[in-house]
């Protein structure tokens, strides 16, 4: 079979090659299947009207402590940016500790947002007192994003963020604005749909870390999975 490309890599052998073309073209269909998925997904019609929830948020600089103040879910809307992406994070007030996987999906959150702000809205919702969620918040660095609390409404409940049981579960779900009115657009509803022997992944797309591992011989491994803070 004709190679794919001209390129070679130092010491490689013709094995290799062969079986990296073979790869390759592997990777152009997921390439190519990526882009229909995401311009199937942009031609959703609108979803349900949002209720207009009220959260708590803090200033934005985390430094302060002082500050609260009530905000809608409309008021997450900046002008000129009629999309919001609200990622809800596994952090119930009867939860010892932050989730060690939502923690490490926001840390890259918090990375790409300035970038991510660019374009479109970005924020981060959980179940426990605004304070609490704060404090965490400022150990992990997370100045680029907004956090609120849903404390005090039924967003983590409606939008599948929490079970009735009151356990907490991650979903990302995407608004969009028109006419004035908010209406839910899209969600990780896949986290619906686990894989035998699998977990959900519905995030893997959006998750740098499990992307970047699968680039390597070892892969993402079977029981491995990230922490709040590791042994150096």
């Amino acid at each position: 079979m004709k190679p794919m490309h001209a390129f070679r890599f130092p010491g490689e052998s013709a094995e290799y090659r062969q079986a990296r073309d073979e790869l390759l073209r592997a990777e152009i269909e997921l390439r190519k299947r990526a882009e229909v998925v995401a311009a199937l997904r942009r031609t959703l019609p609108l979803g349900g009207d949002a209720q207009d929830y009220v959260f708590e948020e803090g200033a934005a600089d985390l430094a302060d402590r002082n500050t609260v103040r009530s905000v809608r879910l409309s008021e997450l809307f900046e002008p000129g940016k009629d999309t919001l992406v609200l990622y809800s994070f596994m952090y119930g007030p009867s939860m010892p500790n932050a989730c060690p996987m939502c923690t490490s999906f926001i840390d890259g959150l918090n990375g790409n947002a300035l970038h991510v702000r660019q374009r479109v809205n970005l924020a981060i919702a959980a179940r426990s007192p605004l304070e609490r969620i704060r404090e965490f918040a400022r150990g992990r660095g997370w100045r680029n994003l907004r956090v609120v609390s849903s404390a005090k409404n039924t967003y983590n409940r409606d939008y599948y963020g929490e079970s009735p049981d009151e356990s907490q579960d991650s979903m990302m779900n995407v608004f969009t604005r028109r006419a004035g009115k908010v209406h839910h657009f899209w969600s990780s509803e896949a986290r619906f749909l686990p894989e035998p022997g699998q977990n959900p992944r519905h995030l893997d797309l959006l998750w740098p870390l499990w992307t970047l591992l699968d680039l390597t011989p070892e892969g993402r491994g079977q029981d491995w999975y990230p922490k709040l803070s590791y042994d150096r």
